[in-house]
């Protein structure tokens, strides 16, 4: 798989694809509760998601494997096209960097997948901490727009940019640079820049009010879908936080039942009882040991009841 070609299907793609650029309004954003599987994609879904996009954290603590580059590209792929078979809305992959794929492959692989999104992010997966040069993003970005419109689908791609996950101070410090970054993608060919961390809604609205473009903010730490929708946000996503929060419900759920006070500790503690009173039945040569300890055919119970 070198090269994107046209195949059987694309016409569908392609409108999936536009349906999808036009869910971006800037004050009426796209919400994305991000999917790690075809259950959870499923589930988005039915609670009213207008389209599906996944969390590469997700997929990668489903499928163990790491959420970076490295991950080997097919399990990968192959889970990312069982979740787009499995709905009938628009589909977005995070797919970290691209996972050292080049353009016109990832395009193919994301096609092939049923895809018509995809998140590329900035960070410089070889050195952890570190953004990547930007202008070889917007390079790579520039390709992998080039490969989708030969394979004639408007592919929608989600330009992560970040500069606040590498910064712990004060949002306006990073300002500049996330729009200068965020100015070389779009011209590039990006549809929507995502300035991931970005928890003040108020300079997400000067982003947006700078770049006239797309901006994909994220909600939480007080933060809403309104404020964001306020700001001008043309999308929301939670990234990997619907897989953790169902993770900790399972610890939670699982804990409950498996403390030494829980319901099958109980019922655990409730079959040793038995087995021991079947045991010593067993021994004093009584006629049944069965659970309870004395049986209806000559156990001390029936006797003490009956007299």
């Amino acid at each position: 798989m070198t090269s994107t070609t046209r195949v059987p299907g694309l016409a569908d793609l392609a409108d999936l694809a536009r349906q999808l650029r036009d869910l971006h309004r800037p004050g009426e954003p796209l919400v994305l509760v991000n999917a790690w599987d075809v259950a959870s994609a499923r589930g988005v879904v039915a609670a009213g998601g207008r389209a599906v996009a996944t969390t590469s954290a997700g997929v990668a603590d489903t499928l163990g494997l790491p959420d970076d580059d490295s991950s080997p590209v097919a399990p990968v792929f192959d889970l990312l096209g069982r979740i787009a078979a499995a709905v009938e809305v628009p589909v977005s992959a995070d797919v970290a960097g691209g996972y050292g794929l080049p353009p016109a492959e990832l395009v193919d692989r994301l096609l092939a997948a049923g895809l018509v999104g995809c998140n590329l992010e900035d960070s410089d997966h070889a050195g952890p901490g570190a953004l990547l040069d930007a202008s070889l993003v917007a390079d790579r970005l520039a390709a992998v727009r080039a490969a989708a419109a030969t394979a004639g689908v408007p592919l929608v791609v989600n330009a992560r940019i970040d500069t606040y996950l590498r910064h712990a101070g004060p949002a306006r410090e990073v300002l500049p640079e996330t729009l200068r970054r965020a100015r070389l993608y779009l011209a590039a060919g990006a549809d929507c820049v995502y300035p991931v961390g970005l928890g003040d809604p108020a300079v997400l609205s000067d982003l947006v009010r700078e770049l006239e473009a797309p901006v994909n903010g994220n909600p939480g730490d007080g933060v809403t879908v309104a404020d964001l929708a306020a700001a001008g946000a043309s999308r929301v996503s939670v990234g990997p936080r619907g897989q953790r929060l169902a993770q900790a419900e399972l610890r939670r759920f699982a804990a409950t039942l498996l403390a030494p006070s829980g319901p099958l500790a109980h019922r655990a503690a409730s079959r040793s009882i038995d087995a021991h009173n079947a045991a010593l039945c067993a021994k004093r040569g009584s006629p049944d040991a069965s659970v309870g300890g004395w049986g209806a055919r000559g156990g001390g119970r029936q006797r003490r009841q009956s007299s």
